[in-house]
């Protein structure tokens, strides 16, 4: 009797392990269940808040249970998520900055997140793209120049044969674009400038293009938001030009600046001496005029006058305070010093100083600068050439009427630069 008891007690014993075994493996293939869930987020993203007129870049960096964000431009670098969660496709995580709570709430589709960002009950959209940091150094050739605070990584492409050849420095436009005429913001690639450089080489001419302060693989150039000025671009265009006088491969130099790199440009032109200046959709006002059209389509009638005034007072140089909350996107006080200095620069008054042969090239269909923009500047250099291309869009490509479409080139890399784009640049290039 007494070993049947101990048998029937081994047993009960046994069946009580086995359950305590069961649950121990479903705990194990849960946490690894989410240990493999995180490993879809787990690594290096770069991404962009997007601010009304000026999006701001960032860099998240997630790992297991934990992450940090940088946003350069802001002098914030490596600070830690209070909460990061991830249950694709949902993800979450936050954190308490100097009091404030920042959150990100967004969605995992394609090696994308994107999704709003909060904080002080403002909400933006964002977006970010996986990535890692020796990535955004793309195969090539890479060349460093001195610049202010640090060096500036630039991309060269020279043809092949014997110099030395003709070289072309390619300025990319607003915002987070970089050097290959894409956007953190938008969604794809249209590798409009990447094209354009690669062509290039093709026909015979150098270029090099690069990432500007604050983005890609010069973020870390940007330094704080608030010590950032619209001359820091022209000088280290110039500083390029200046390193490119002395590398033997090359001879003469042309400046081809697309959307705000034509204005970056033609500043930098009138700074130092190149043989060439090339306008891709620059405009053709200053940026106060074209901020005022923005916005009024965007603001209420009290905040597109309050936006009036502060445009107003930061032409005169005076800084602006007691910004609505509504307008501190635009109008934030980190911000306000470099719209200071973009002021101050006239594309019409840039291009007019100009004594050297110009080609500017807009399109009939590009919705962010339109063709009259190019017949403004040409009117305030007669002596410069212009050329309107039919169908061609603000990335460059050649689209239809349709919207849909138009935007669809923005993320498409296969799609053709724009025809007859490439047959003006080089024979402007190579007959002046």
């Amino acid at each position: 009797m007494n070993n049947r008891k101990s048998i029937l007690i081994l047993m009960v014993l046994l069946i009580f392990l086995a359950a305590c075994s069961s649950e121990d493996s479903k705990k194990e293939q849960k946490e690894t269940e989410e240990e493999t869930s995180m490993d879809k987020i787990t690594g290096y993203w770069e991404g962009a808040i997007e601010v009304p007129n000026q999006p701001l870049p960032f860099i998240a960096e997630f790992e297991r249970e934990s992450g940090t964000l940088s946003i350069p431009v802001q002098g914030l670098s490596n600070f830690p998520f209070g909460e990061v969660s991830f249950e694709d496709p949902e993800v979450n995580f936050s954190m308490n900055l100097q009091g404030q709570m920042i959150v990100f709430d967004g969605a995992l589709e394609d090696e994308t997140i994107s999704g709003t960002f909060t904080q002080q009950g403002q909400s933006f959209p964002f977006k970010m793209k996986r990535g890692t940091k020796e990535a955004s150094a793309e195969i090539g050739e890479k060349m460093e120049v001195a610049v202010t605070n640090g060096k500036l990584t630039v991309q060269v492409e020279v043809p092949e044969g014997e110099g030395p050849h003709p070289v072309a420095v390619i300025i990319a436009g607003s915002g987070p674009t970089d050097k290959n005429g894409n956007s953190i913001a938008l969604p794809g690639k249209n590798n409009s400038l990447k094209m354009l450089g690669e062509e290039l080489k093709e026909q015979g001419i150098a270029s090099v293009r690069f990432d500007k302060r604050g983005v890609g693989e010069n973020m870390l150039l940007g330094g704080n938001e608030e010590e950032l000025r619209f001359e820091d671009y022209i000088e280290d265009v110039v500083a390029l030009v200046d390193t490119l006088k002395r590398d033997d491969r090359f001879s003469e130099i042309s400046i081809i600046g697309h959307s705000e790199g034509a204005l970056v440009g033609l500043a930098a032109v009138n700074r130092t001496q190149v043989d060439h200046f090339i306008s891709l959709a620059g405009a053709g006002r200053t940026v106060d005029e074209v901020l005022v059209e923005q916005l009024t389509a965007q603001l209420p009638a009290s905040l597109l006058e309050e936006s009036k005034e502060i445009i107003d007072q930061l032409k005169q140089g005076e800084l602006v305070s007691g910004v609505s909350p509504e307008l501190q996107s635009v109008f934030r006080p980190s911000v306000q010093p470099y719209m200071i200095s973009w002021l101050l620069y006239d594309p019409a008054e840039e291009i007019a100083k100009l004594n050297i042969p110009a080609l500017i090239i807009g399109g009939t269909n590009d919705l962010q600068v339109p063709a009259e923009d190019a017949e403004l500047l040409h009117a305030s250099n007669e002596s410069s050439e212009l050329m309107i291309i039919e169908g061609m869009n603000h990335v460059l490509k050649e689209v239809g009427d349709s919207e849909e479409e138009n935007i669809a080139a923005y993320a498409d890399p296969e799609l053709p630069l724009a025809d007859g784009l490439m047959a003006a640049i080089v024979k402007f290039i190579s007959s002046n």
